[in-house]
């Protein structure tokens, strides 16, 4: 069969002929698969930097960890699996597969999941966010940030702040269901000023940070207290597009009632890595289904992927390799 495979740690992958699956396991099923989505995540992983591979030997892989396609039996699904997604066919666990509604197209189905996993898992489990609460959105120009700001909403929240350093996209999030936005190409004084203000007059319960680096350090200058009793935050942290080290003075954990935590691979339980498959993500695909969230493609060939792997791709969509 075919698949994208990456042969050198770091290298484009290749369109290639590899062997086929073997026969299923009984906890397992055969997917034909006709998109796989490509993320930083993905990418990190072919090139070997991401930390979930650290001590992986270095050997041909198939990349992608997630698709959407067809089961022997006709039914549409998506899948997820760390065996390589981007191929004709895969084998997946039983427990890693969830129905896809007709009504959305491989594309959107392969696309979603990734980008649910990086908003909801942390804005419903790592922030404990309830309907009413004020989030902040640092970093939402991207695909899971514009994802975050629906699902904010979906989940009930009062008020959405949002961060972002493109203009255009930035105001774009605002017929997604932001509230407000906050350029980050405000000089650092003005930026915090104006999260402190929006944090006096409606005080965020949570911060779903997608940059880290300099931005959530103003962040948290912004929210610290001063000796008062202060409002309880949460800071989730999901990724690290603006570098992966902060400055963090002791004056803030001390003075401010503020928990700092993670959401990713490695971050969440058992049961809240199966409430994903068996609640959050139908939640999402049905919401999607009914026009209440929606995700921006890009969608390229297999057969294009050693071309397309180091193209940028227009901000706010997530490229899908049909197959």
């Amino acid at each position: 069969m075919k698949a994208a495979v990456v042969f050198e740690k770091g290298r484009a992958p290749q369109y290639a002929e590899v062997t086929d699956p073997q026969t299923p396991q009984n906890n397992e099923v055969q997917v034909s698969v006709k998109a796989a989505s490509i993320k930083n995540l993905d990418r990190a992983i072919a090139g070997g930097n991401h930390y979930s591979v650290s001590n992986a030997v270095d050997q041909p892989k198939i990349i992608g960890t997630d698709g959407a396609g067809y089961l022997d039996n006709g039914e549409k699904v998506y899948f997820f699996s760390k065996k390589g997604t981007t191929a004709e066919k895969v084998n997946v666990e039983k427990g890693f597969v969830i129905p896809v509604p007709e009504e959305l197209d491989f594309a959107i189905a392969a696309a979603l999941p990734n980008a649910v996993m990086g908003s909801a898992m942390g804005l419903r489990f790592k922030g404990g966010m309830k309907p009413g609460d004020t989030v902040l959105i640092n970093g939402a120009t991207g695909v899971t940030g514009r994802i975050a700001v629906q699902v904010a909403r979906l989940y009930g929240a009062k008020n959405i702040i949002v961060t972002g350093r493109n203009e255009e996209s930035l105001k774009s999030l605002l017929e997604l269901g932001a509230d407000e936005v906050v350029s980050l190409k405000l000089q650092d004084e003005d930026f915090k000023t104006k999260i402190k203000d929006i944090h006096r007059e409606t005080p965020v319960d949570i911060v779903l940070d997608y940059l880290w680096g300099h931005s959530v350090e103003m962040i948290l200058w912004a929210l610290k207290g001063d000796g008062t009793f202060s409002h309880k935050t949460r800071l989730v942290s999901v990724g690290g597009m603006s570098g992966d080290t902060i400055q963090l003075s002791s004056q803030i954990l001390r003075g401010t009632d503020i928990r700092i935590s993670g959401s990713g691979l490695g971050s969440w339980t058992k049961e809240e890595f199966r409430l994903l498959f068996t609640e959050i993500i139908p939640e999402m695909f049905q919401a999607a289904g009914e026009g209440k969230i929606a995700i921006d493609t890009e969608k390229v060939s297999i057969k294009e992927i050693e071309s397309v792997w180091e193209t940028e791709i227009p901000a706010g969509r997530r490229l899908v390799i049909t197959i």
